[in-house]
Parts: structure tokens; sequence; C-alpha cells
């Protein structure tokens, strides 16, 4: 893929941005600050329908157009309206799970695309699923990819922070792997967010013309991302990428969405009911701005997923990587439930009294438990 594209589709995208932000506002496409967005303003939601575009103009002029293609282009155009409408209107939950349900069966069934070869995360012998459960886990995956980036968009250059790292991981994988064109692709994707990215943080025109993706994008981007994971670990050539680097690909939107559902169960709160728990609030709330919130957690990700890397490439034991994201993940998970505790021992280190609305929240929660 020669240098054209990725200039095409870096200005397409930022000249998109502008042009579908002017619609949104007649629309009313557009984010209103509340009890939980507590930004200025309202914020046009089109970053998401501009990468998406952007994208289908890009593969459509510059890719091999393959049935995978258009079933990927056909499935992710159905989600990005459905978040379309999410956003102009926000319809239920349930009505977005039966709709991402039906795109995973018409993935499995059309495409051929499932994950049914979880590797040899037990030991020597790989883990083939059977039929019916292959349909089940392969579900349950596009569903829970999708709604890990969903739920991560919570402060500005986040998501396309998080997604950049994992479609930047794959593309280095496919690369080592000897796949040009799936790296190629990868690369476009985070071409074409980078125009996203820099108005979503005022670069270089101010707060004026800021952007939000909106469920729109973020519902692309967790599709994509599981599109590419089935194809690197799943596909009919002998690939690179193993079933378990998948999980350090991830690592931070899927340990986050994992966190916060184990969390608002236990409360006997719906998993999907929003709230201001997610590592980006927590980062806040202890006293890190939103610009070093959104370095550290990026910064995690980029960590984890170099983990996973490294090991895939070294040819760490598939059990041995598996333990170790499920101790990391547990670390994580326990951090996160006792921050008050830790936040608490450290101000009484630094010889702080007063004690924060963090760890107010926190140790009300856990008196609640």
């Amino acid at each position: 893929m020669t240098a054209t594209a990725f200039v095409f589709v870096f200005v397409f995208s930022f000249c998109s941005l502008f042009v579908f932000r002017k619609l949104a506002k007649r629309v009313g496409l557009v984010d209103k600050p509340n009890a939980r967005k507590l930004h200025q303003g309202v914020i046009p939601l089109v970053g998401g329908v501009s990468i998406f575009t952007t994208l289908t103009i890009a593969f459509l002029l510059f890719t091999p157009i393959a049935q995978d293609t258009i079933l990927y282009l056909g499935s992710a155009a159905v989600l990005v309206m459905m978040g379309v409408i999410d956003d102009r209107l926000d319809i239920s939950f349930k009505i977005r799970l039966v709709i991402q349900a039906a795109v995973s069966l018409a993935m499995i069934q059309i495409a051929g695309k499932s994950l049914h070869n979880l590797g040899f995360l037990m030991g020597s012998e790989a883990i083939e699923l059977p039929l019916a459960m292959s349909y089940l886990v392969t579900i349950f995956g596009v569903i829970g990819a999708i709604n890990a980036f969903n739920m991560v968009d919570g402060i500005d250059g986040l998501l396309g922070g998080l997604a950049s790292v994992t479609f930047a991981a794959l593309g280095y994988m496919f690369w080592v792997d000897g796949n040009a064109e799936l790296a190629a692709v990868c690369g476009l994707i985070v071409t074409a967010m980078v125009p996203y990215i820099m108005l979503n943080l005022g670069f270089p025109l101010g707060r004026r013309f800021k952007v939000f993706m909106g469920d729109a994008g973020s519902i692309f981007i967790g599709f994509t991302v599981i599109w590419l994971l089935i194809e690197a670990t799943q596909g009919e050539r002998v690939t690179h990428i193993r079933p378990v680097t998948a999980l350090w690909v991830i690592a931070v939107p899927l340990m986050d969405m994992a966190t916060i559902m184990i969390r608002r169960i236990r409360k006997g709160q719906s998993p999907f009911k929003p709230d201001r728990e997610h590592l980006h609030h927590i980062c806040q709330r202890i006293g890190l701005s939103s610009g070093m919130s959104l370095v550290v957690i990026c910064s995690l990700a980029s960590v984890l997923a170099g983990i996973g890397i490294w090991s895939d490439v070294n040819k760490i034991s598939e059990s041995v990587m598996f333990f170790s994201f499920l101790a990391v993940f547990v670390g994580y998970f326990l951090s996160i439930s006792y921050i008050w505790r830790i936040t608490t021992f450290i101000h009484k280190l630094m010889g702080r009294q007063k004690v924060s609305e963090l760890e107010l929240e926190m140790s009300q929660s856990h008196v609640e438990k």
C-alpha cells in the first residue's frame, strides 16, 4: 500500500470531521452536559462517523475488494447506524445487545469467523471448542470487545489513545508475521483516528472545534478490533498471533470493563448501569489531571500490549501467558476495589489529614458491601 493511501486517509478524515460536525449540530447529534458528563457546551458526536466513512472509502479505493471486506463493511455499517441512533435517541441497552448478537451471527455464518480455537491455555493440547460453544464464545467475544471500548470513552483522547495502542500492536504483529496487507490496514485505521484525536484534545484549533467519538465510534472500534483479532488468531493461514496474546493487546479496556461490571453486580446493580467508577474517573479523583490520566492509562496499555507481543514473539508458553494475565487482572481488580485504602495510606505518608472525596466515596461503598 502506497503512501498516497495514508495521506488520503488523514486529509479526508480531517476534512470530514468539519463537514459532519456541522450536520450533527443541525440534526441534534450532540452531547450535552449532565450529572455524569462534565464537559462545557454541546459537542458534536461525529468522530466515529468520520472514521468509519473515511475507512470505507479508503478500503474500497486502496484494498482488494473481497467478500470478507464487503461483509465487514456491511456489518460495521449496521453497528455504526445503531450507534448514531443511540447517540441521538438513547436506545435501550437490550436492543443494542440484540443487534450486536445478530451481527455476530452474520459474521460466523457468512464469513466463517469464529472463536473456535483457544490455543494451548492449559498445557500441551489445544482447546478446540464444539460448534455450539464456539458460537456462544464468539457472540460474547464480539459483545465484550464492543462494550469494552465503549466503556473506556470517558475523557478526552482516551478511546483514541487506547485504540491506537491496540491497532499499532496488531499491526506490528501482522508485520512480523509477514502479512503486509493487514499491517497496512491497521496503519490506515490509526491514521484515520489521528485527526479525531487532535480535535478531541483541542489541537491545533482549540476547544471551539472539539468533537467526541460517540457510541457509533466506540462500537465501530470495538467491532474492528475483534474482527482483526479473530482474523489474526483463527484464520485459515498459520498466523503468528496466538489467541492468548489477544488478552494482552486489549488488556486495559477488558480489565476495566470486567472490574466495573463485577463491582456493579456485587452492589446489586445492572452491569450496564452508567456511573463514574471507571479507571479514568478514579485517576482524576486521586488528583491526576485529565491529561495525566490519559498518559498513565495509555502507558499502562502500551506496557501490557508490549508484554503480550514480547511473550508471543519469544514463544513463551501460552499457559504461562494466560495465568500471568489472570494474575495481572486480579491485581488490577484488588487495586481498584481498595484504592481508598491505598490513597489513605499514601496521604498519611505525605502528612495529609483531610480525607479526599475518593476516599470517602470508596470507603462508603466498601462499608455497604
